[in-house]
């Protein structure tokens, strides 16, 4: 018993050994590169994702959107509406067509296109399409409403100064007679002051044309007495 025991603790000889000497061989070659690669690689980072383009700071801005917008968008006929679009290139004016307006140019305005159209007097109401024709050939469309016009409002109230048709005090001058420039009726009111003044003066010179004609005979007479 303890020879055999003796035996089986031994060293293993034989085919056996040389199997078991292969593996060993072949797990140290297979193993050896993987624990290479994995040094060198050190530990497993995911890569990160693809950026998007660098877009305009702060969200959306106007040359990058192609719109049209009319303010109001509900308006009655014979008003104005405020026209706000945008084109790939703001910087030269576009074209907006309406049947509401017609054909109407929009121009550069703080980094805008804008314009101030009057809707038609003479139009039905409904819906009618407002668009956008850029120079670079981009379109964009909206819509306008036109609804019936109303009738001005009434006033509610009576105005408080109600004119008399009398002035609220009499005139104090009145007009001049007219010039003495004939004998017709604006020249009488004018001589009239003269008639009396006249008539005096007539009256004193007969008086005295009648006493010297009076004395003349009388010193002829006394000289032939003589």
């Amino acid at each position: 018993m303890g020879a055999a025991t003796r035996q089986r603790a031994g060293p293993v000889t034989g085919p056996v050994a040389r199997v078991g000497a292969a593996l060993a061989v072949a797990v140290a070659a297979f193993a050896g590169p993987l624990a290479a690669g994995a040094w060198a690689a050190g530990p497993a980072v995911a890569a990160p994702a693809p950026e998007p383009p660098p877009g305009p700071p702060g969200g959306e801005q106007p040359g990058w959107l192609v719109f049209v917008e009319v303010t109001p968008s509900t308006v009655q006929p014979g008003y104005l509406v405020g026209i706000r679009a945008s084109c790939h290139d703001n910087s030269v004016p576009a074209i907006v067509v309406s049947d509401a307006f017609g054909r109407v140019a929009v121009h550069p305005q703080r980094g805008l296109l804008t314009g101030t159209p009057m809707v038609r007097e003479r139009i039905w109401p409904g819906n009618y399409r407002v668009k956008l024709e850029c120079r670079g050939g981009e379109t964009a469309t909206t819509m306008l409403q036109v609804v019936k016009k109303q009738p001005s409002p009434a006033p509610t109230h009576k105005p408080t100064y109600q004119p008399t048709g009398h002035p609220t005090y009499p005139p104090t001058h009145h007009p001049s007679r007219g010039p003495n420039t004939g004998f017709g009726g604006t020249a009488r009111g004018a001589t009239d002051g003269l008639l009396l003044p006249g008539g005096v003066a007539l009256t004193v010179a007969g008086v005295t044309i009648g006493v010297a004609t009076a004395r003349r005979p009388r010193s002829r007479r006394g000289g032939n007495r003589r």
